[in-house]
């Protein structure tokens, strides 16, 4: 009988799983696809799956990365790996999507020149630029819509254009008599925080 640290511990973790989810837990090779249901036991299968990569498999905590929708679920899969683990799952990087790509970009973003110290608009904050930087130009944010403007902005992200090259695109979309001069609105913050520079979000 293997009494082993490594086998008793795979057998805490199979413990309660239904032949589906063990599987799940144990497929360590390839990228795996689940497909379950509100309450049909996700969070468990993801968390005892990062428990047996680490504790079974040996796979060092801190290669783990695990990401999820909410605050509140993150929470839960935090506690029950390090119920499963003990403190090595501190090690863990387990979080929301955007949690986990805000601490990515506080550590590099010295890469693209700019301070770790930016702030991340929310909606209401880029629309607030999008008007300020009308009234700028002289141009009423009742004609020229705001939130039209904040999507087209997001399109050219999406799409990987720097500003030159959207610039480029907005002037051989937008008439002639209707374009005013462009302003690089980086740093621009409605919280008055003159330190920082921002990142928008759509």
């Amino acid at each position: 009988m293997d009494t082993s640290p490594q086998n008793t511990l795979a057998e805490t973790i199979f413990a309660g799983l239904n032949p589906e989810q063990r599987a799940a837990v144990e497929t360590t090779e390839g990228p795996l696809l689940i497909l379950a249901g509100a309450g049909s036991g996700k969070t468990r299968v993801l968390t005892s799956r990062i428990a047996y990569l680490i504790g079974v498999c040996g796979i060092p905590a801190d290669q783990i990365l695990a990401v999820t929708f909410t605050n509140k679920a993150a929470g839960e899969m935090k506690e029950r790996v390090e119920k499963l683990l003990g403190p090595v799952a501190h090690q863990c990087t387990i979080g929301t999507f955007h949690s986990v790509g805000v601490r990515i970009l506080r550590k590099e973003i010295g890469h693209l020149g700019r301070s770790r110290g930016f702030v991340i608009y929310d909606d209401a904050d880029t629309i607030w630029v999008v008007k300020e930087v009308l009234k700028s130009e002289g141009l009423d944010p009742k004609v020229h819509d705001p939130r039209r403007i904040r999507w087209q902005i997001d399109q050219w992200k999406n799409a990987g254009l720097l500003p030159a090259a959207a610039e480029g695109q907005a002037a051989i979309s937008t008439p002639s008599s209707a374009r005013g001069s462009t302003r690089n609105i980086s740093g621009s913050s409605p919280r008055a925080r003159p330190s920082t520079s921002a990142i928008c979000c759509s």
